[in-house]
């Protein structure tokens, strides 16, 4: 009987794991959005220094400081997350929906790979890409406000997490829509409101109690929150919370994209 760690020739895994399959799903997520740099990294950048330099302009010069510091250090950090978030998001959610539209996600669905794998490999692509974009505007605020990073580790960690939770869900609305006014609606009116309304550009200590209380309920403000603290030094909450509320609503989505893989929902005929 084969041991649990003999390497297959045949099918390329090691143990329990087909790392070949795996390694080939997150090289060809990586590739499709490299491919198009332009597009997928390039604009990204622009989009958020415009926020940066808008913001700066239209609200700056009266808002002063912010829990202490200058309101165009406050928002830079947000405005990193936010662009971070939203561009794992595109990522995954992109890469089913254009499968199941062009009818070729049984390219992706026939080869060896479990449903665990094949979470994991989406996942590779859009942290990736969050990674990517975080590092150019993390190099870009150095550069244009001379921010560093007050916990490099700290922000790295939740750049990473940020990215996770939105792949993640980027999964779970590629599962469930099957066309691309589907996906533009789940966008527009879930996941452009999470990013805005988390703190992004303002603290939430400005908040009503009724609002105050509902954005401490969404994970997105604990990850902009702890990239502020991060980057800055300040928050609104303690990191600490904010990174085990943001892991445990993280693992609870990768689980859900990982039972829908596992049942084939609305990815099978």
């Amino acid at each position: 009987m084969e041991s649990p760690t003999q390497y297959a020739q045949g099918d390329r895994r090691f143990g329990r794991i087909n790392w070949l399959g795996l390694q080939t799903l997150a090289r060809r997520e990586i590739l499709r959005f490299l491919n198009v740099w332009t597009q997928t990294l390039a604009a990204p950048l622009v989009t958020g220094g415009l926020f940066l330099v808008i913001f700066s302009i239209a609200i700056g010069p009266q808002r002063g400081e912010v829990m202490g510091v200058p309101f165009t250090t406050f928002i830079a950090p947000g405005i990193l997350m936010m662009t971070v978030i939203q561009n794992a998001f595109a990522n995954t959610s992109s890469s089913l929906v254009i499968s199941k539209v062009q009818g070729n996600i049984v390219d992706t669905l026939m080869p060896p790979l479990s449903a665990g794998e094949l979470v994991l490999g989406y996942l590779a692509g859009g942290i990736a890409r969050g990674a990517i974009v975080a590092l150019c505007l993390a190099l870009a605020l150095w550069l244009a406000l001379g921010i560093v990073p007050a916990h490099p580790l700290a922000a790295l960690a939740f750049v990473l997490l940020g990215a996770a939770f939105l792949s993640a869900l980027g999964l779970l609305a590629g599962i469930y829509a099957n066309k691309f006014d589907q996906m533009a609606a789940i966008t527009n009116f879930i996941v452009t409101p999470l990013a805005f309304l988390s703190g992004t550009f303002y603290s939430v200590e400005s908040l009503p109690p009724g609002l105050y209380h509902v954005t401490h309920l969404n994970p997105v403000f604990y990850l902009i929150d702890g990239a502020r603290w991060g980057m800055i030094g300040v928050s609104d909450s303690h990191p600490a919370l904010g990174f085990a509320v943001a892991f445990s609503a993280t693992l609870a989505v990768c689980l859900l994209a990982w039972a829908m893989f596992r049942r084939g929902y609305r990815l099978k005929a």
